[in-house]
């Protein structure tokens, strides 16, 4: 078997593996019910190890031709550049709450770990890959030791009563939820839109801000 076609397993051995280390990022992802899963993460970091390789070596035949210049990162920087419009689809901001930024971060990390392998880096591409995944599986919030104190914009339409605003504040603290800022607008019909920007206690679950006013009958919607 001549050198050349040695060479050419060499580079599908790299896309292989670069593959396989993005399908390992995804899968956990995918635990997670995330937008983009194994698929998605395999094939960025498949397709960045094909563009680096062909970057690197596509272009072998016209080396040295006179008034040829070649820059291999030049390519390298477009797939960078690329793998933003993607990790920008996958971010969402509602109200106060920003979902999808972990996996847009994981997917432009798993182009870098396509790129590293493709350029023939495979140790560095696979400890990056296996570090990765530690630190999205340790580090998630769902863990006792990540809860923190998050932000929380709760919005509701409550009849314009004497001691409406009080009978929020009372219940907020009651429940040791700090009031960030609060915005109060008058509509028609006798009734108030209270928009409230809170601060949640460490591991206290959103959905109880529904239980803490669903017993008054003076609300009539209730949005988190």
């Amino acid at each position: 078997m001549n050198h050349y076609i040695l060479i050419q397993f060499e580079y599908i051995a790299r896309i292989i593996t670069a593959g396989f280390c993005g399908a390992l990022i995804g899968y956990e992802r995918k635990n997670r019910l995330k937008e983009a899963g194994i698929r998605t993460h395999f094939i960025v970091a498949l397709a960045s190890a094909l563009i680096i390789i062909v970057s690197k070596y596509g272009f072998n035949d016209i080396v040295g031709t006179p008034g040829i210049g070649l820059d291999p990162a030049r390519v390298a920087a477009q797939v960078v550049s690329g793998i933003g419009f993607l990790g920008a689809g996958l971010i969402f901001i509602r109200n106060q709450s920003v979902s999808g930024l972990t996996t847009a971060a994981g997917i432009w990390a798993t182009a870098g770990t396509g790129l590293a392998i493709g350029s023939g880096l495979y140790l560095v591409g696979i400890v990056s890959s296996i570090i990765i995944v530690i630190v999205q599986i340790t580090l998630h919030r769902d863990r006792k030791w990540m809860k923190l104190p998050t932000a929380e914009q709760v919005s509701l339409k409550i009849s314009n009563k004497a001691d409406s605003i009080e009978y929020i504040e009372g219940k907020f603290k009651k429940s040791n939820i700090e009031i960030i800022n609060m915005n109060i607008k008058r509509l028609d019909g006798d009734w108030l839109e209270v928009v409230i920007y809170t601060k949640l206690p460490k591991g206290y679950k959103k959905t109880n801000l529904l239980k803490l006013f669903s017993d008054n009958p003076l609300i009539e919607t209730l949005e988190i």
